[in-house]
Parts: structure tokens; C-alpha cells; sequence
């Protein structure tokens, strides 16, 4: 572990453009559950007639938006969570100038929350909330503290997460800027995914730089494309490269 911790810290070293592309177990340190491990929110059993995937479409959302909001509220909402050690050595790495952008499946807005200033948010954040009428703004609170559908407090539409909801498609913008981001990227690290989620993992095929580097706890599809991979806690493992770095004034 050590060794691999030393070869990672020499490519932070020699590089000046890093991006970092990362997934659920980005979150599992800040007690954010997954979707796709064996405790995650896609294995529980639900007492209802439809499954956690069914709950999180374009199309419930229309259909049942009671039923939507019970679900969501319960299981993608973590208002007591707090970055954790990744997040911050990410941020720090923005503030040392060597990270361009991080890009994210995330929607939990923690990456800004530790300071990260550059953030693009593939599927959204759970922090916005629009009415599907007018468009105004609502925060999570608002969501979180209204009985059933919120809704919007100008003209009585229903207020919708900026969540990208099964059947729904990635914005355009993002994904603009996510893949010049990749594809001008010295370094890319990939971290806490397991790149099974589309289109959002296809986007790592943009990356056309001299060092690709994959921390994930287990295997994944890239890493025989890697030039290091680090089966390990993402946490530990960025918290523990970047004070090296850091200390090496590099």
C-alpha cells in the first residue's frame, strides 16, 4: 500500500492538469448509501409495489408524485451529512492548482460543501429544486419540510429535484464541459465507482492523457487501462497522498 501510495504521489507531483471522476463511494465515508453494492439502495426490499428503480423514474415521478416524494425524501436525502477526507484532499488539490474539475454522479453537493470549486455534477444535485411551471427556486429544506408534493409558493406547480430521474437525459452543458475537462486532462483519477452507470462512465473514454489512475475498493472494467490502481478506502487513500504532496511543496 505504501509503494502505491508513493507512485501516486509522483504522478500528483508531475502533473498540472488532474481531474477527478467519481462515484457513489466517493459518499459511503459521509454515510451516504450506495445504489448497486449488497447494501445498497437498489438491494432493499421495499413493503410497496414498485422497486427502488421504478421510484426514481421520469415516469413515477408523473405518475405517483406522492409516492415519489415519500420514497425520495427517505432515501436520497442526507441532510446530517458532511464532506469527508476525500472531498477535502480534492479541494485542496484544486487549491494547490494541480485539480481542474471534478466530475461527478453524485447528488449530494458535498464536493462544493468541502470547497471544491469546479464541480460538474452529471446527475444532478438534490440542493436545487425547481417548480415544473415557472421555474422558481427552491432549496432542500423547502422540500424536506413540506407534508407530501411541495409545491411552488408563485403559481402552485410542482417543485421537482434538478435530479436526473431514470428515462431523463444528462445536460448537454455539463456534459460539454465534462468531457473538454477530461479530454484536456493530464492525469485523471477515478474514484468509488464501479462504471457500470451510462452514459456517465463512457465519458472516461475521452481521457487522452499520460496517467490514469483508479482507487476503488473493487475491480472495474478500467483497470487494465490504469497506470496504477489502488484497491483501497478512497478516504484514506487521497487524504494520505495529498498531505505527501502537500508536504513536498510540489
Amino acid at each position: 500500500m505504501n509503494n502505491k501510495i508513493e507512485q501516486f504521489v509522483t504522478i500528483l507531483q508531475s502533473s498540472n492538469n488532474i481531474v477527478f471522476f467519481g462515484g457513489a463511494g466517493v459518499s459511503t465515508e459521509s454515510g451516504i448509501p450506495d445504489f448497486r453494492s449488497s447494501n445498497g439502495l437498489y438491494s432493499k426490499k421495499l413493503n410497496q409495489s414498485f422497486t427502488p428503480e421504478q421510484a426514481v423514474s421520469h415516469t413515477f415521478f408523473i405518475q405517483h408524485p406522492e409516492e415519489f416524494y415519500d420514497f425520495y425524501k427517505q432515501n436520497l436525502i442526507y441532510p446530517d451529512a458532511k464532506p469527508n477526507n476525500c472531498h477535502y484532499a480534492l479541494a485542496k488539490l484544486e487549491k494547490m492548482g494541480k485539480l481542474k474539475a471534478v466530475v461527478t454522479q453524485n447528488i449530494d453537493g458535498l464536493h462544493q460543501g468541502a470547497g471544491s470549486k469546479v464541480v460538474y455534477e452529471l446527475h444532478g444535485s438534490v440542493l436545487r429544486n425547481y417548480c415544473t411551471q415557472c421555474n422558481a427556486f427552491y432549496d432542500v429544506d423547502y422540500v424536506l419540510n413540506t407534508n407530501g408534493i411541495p409545491h411552488c409558493k408563485k403559481c402552485n406547480g410542482i417543485v421537482k429535484p434538478d435530479v436526473v430521474l431514470y428515462e431523463e437525459g444528462l445536460d448537454d452543458e455539463i456534459i460539454e464541459n465534462a468531457i473538454h475537462a477530461i479530454a484536456t486532462a493530464d492525469t485523471l483519477i477515478i474514484g468509488g465507482t464501479s462504471l457500470v452507470v451510462y452514459p456517465a462512465a463512457g465519458l472516461i473514454n475521452y481521457f487522452q492523457g499520460k496517467n490514469l489512475v483508479l482507487i476503488n475498493k473493487s475491480v472495474t472494467s478500467a483497470d487494465q487501462k490504469a497506470n496504477l490502481v489502488i484497491n483501497d478506502n478512497i478516504g484514506v487513500v487521497m487524504k494520505e497522498a495529498v498531505e505527501k504532496l502537500y508536504e513536498t511543496g510540489r
